[in-house]
């Protein structure tokens, strides 16, 4: 049933391919950093319009909202998020990104789209124009959102800005992500899927002074370089083998000259965990080793302890989740499509819109890897030894999906799942005629 009925949404789809195609390079080239997409903002407005979408903009910063009302039925929520990062990118693609922007704290950084939010708004987009095209082949209404800021969670800011109250409330969410996996692969799995995620930025405190005369001072980069490596036990020593975290120091930032020992070394630490209690432990345990280092080298202050921000773990409901991997399966070919072992160390924040609008959510992931980066390895391996060195993940300045058939699937995704809900009623009618 979801088959005939996603094959009704894809017709003339592949005619949109070439645009769907030059409209990812574009955003490819020009990536803009969490609250910042603007440009971005402008392009997906300026397409749902001309596809026929009742389109909001300006939605808890750059976001967009496009509805799409077409008679009685369900409300289906499609999501895609915009940001890129302060990433350089070495891809040595022609359309590979030379934008500059300004973070959040001023620096001026190199941007890319590093994680593939540029595949996700080009699917969206493509979903978007294939559902206005196809209005007779579905019931029901359509919310597409354009997230900004999902690196550092945007979502939120949508759902404050009046989201709930401003657009139809949704009876299912469905989003998606981009991975590394061989182009053309689509996994999930019921229940959590995905971590959460807490982000602290901790400032040591020491007592600058001459390099010579190190006896003088507290040396906050010493300081700082026992709580890195103090961390690192955390995982090892205190979460049990069968129990899922990671404790990240993605930034160091101490100091000015080699002859000058600074007063401050700045810290910045992700910690992802998987159930609250070992959410709790391992923020505790940071917490309590960053006091002790910073007493055990006489820090003349308490260090300061900053929460950035913090993603809830992404929970996928049973039920609905073996709906979506049945009807993707229907529409890919089911070798195509599989159930992941156990919940991705990555974080998201697209569970917040079905945990506030209170309604079932689905999270799925699908490839975009080179399929030159995986001959002779056996997919099947995948889901047990993970990927290969040479594929880039994620968050690399290499990371970059190859366009096609990445975009048909995830296209093929976003409508092979929707399609469950929209077109439910109109199958049915059809079956009755059948009969």
């Amino acid at each position: 049933m979801t088959a005939a009925s996603a094959a009704r949404l894809l017709s003339g789809f592949p005619d949109r391919l070439p645009g769907l195609r030059t409209l990812y390079e574009d955003l490819h080239a020009h990536p803009e950093l969490s609250f910042q997409e603007f440009r971005t903002a402008a392009v997906v407005a300026e397409r749902l319009r001309k596809q026929g979408w009742e389109v909001t903009e300006g939605v808890g910063g750059p976001g967009v909202v496009g509805v799409l009302a077409n008679g009685e039925g369900p409300v289906v929520l499609l999501r895609a998020d915009m940001d890129g990062l302060p990433v350089r990118e070495r891809t040595q693609l022609p359309y590979a990104s030379q934008e500059m922007g300004v973070d959040s704290e001023g620096n001026k950084v190199p941007v890319m789209h590093a994680c593939g939010h540029d595949m996700h708004v080009t699917c969206l987009l493509g979903a978007s124009a294939q559902l206005a095209a196809a209005r007779g082949e579905w019931r029901g209404t359509v919310v597409a959102v354009f997230q900004p800021a999902e690196e550092v969670g945007g979502a939120p800011a949508m759902i404050e800005d009046g989201f709930l109250e401003r657009f139809p409330r949704a009876d299912v969410c469905l989003g998606q992500h981009v991975s590394p996996a061989p182009v053309g692969l689509v996994g999930t799995r019921p229940g959590t899927v995905m971590a959460a995620s807490d982000s602290l930025r901790v400032r040591l405190h020491g007592r600058g002074g001459h390099g010579s005369t190190p006896e003088t001072t507290v040396d906050p980069i010493v300081m700082a370089a026992a709580v890195v490596m103090r961390l690192q036990t955390v995982v090892s020593r205190e979460v049990g083998a069968a129990q899922t975290a990671v404790v990240t120091v993605g930034s160091l930032h101490a100091g000015t000259k080699e002859n000058i020992i600074p007063d401050t070394a700045d810290l910045r630490i992700n910690i992802r965990s998987t159930t609250p209690a070992v959410r709790e432990k391992v923020l505790a345990a940071v917490e309590r080793i960053v006091r002790a280092e910073a007493a055990a080298s006489g820090a003349p202050k308490e260090p300061e302890i900053t929460a950035l921000n913090a993603f809830p773990v992404t929970v996928n409901d049973p039920d609905a989740t073996g709906t979506v991997l049945t009807a993707i399966a229907e529409v890919l070919g089911g070798e195509r499509v599989f159930t992941l072992p156990e919940p991705l160390t990555g974080s998201e924040d697209f569970g917040t819109f079905g945990t506030a609008l209170g309604v079932t959510s689905v999270f799925w992931h699908f490839g975009g890897g080179d399929p030159a980066l995986f001959e002779h390895i056996d997919p099947d391996t995948l889901l047990t030894d993970g990927l290969p060195d040479t594929v880039p993940a994620n968050h690399s300045p290499y990371f970059a999906p190859v366009p096609e058939p990445t975009i048909h699937t995830g296209v093929t995704a976003l409508l092979a799942a929707a399609a469950h809900w929209l077109c439910a009623e109109d199958e049915r009618a059809r079956a009755r005629q059948e009969k």
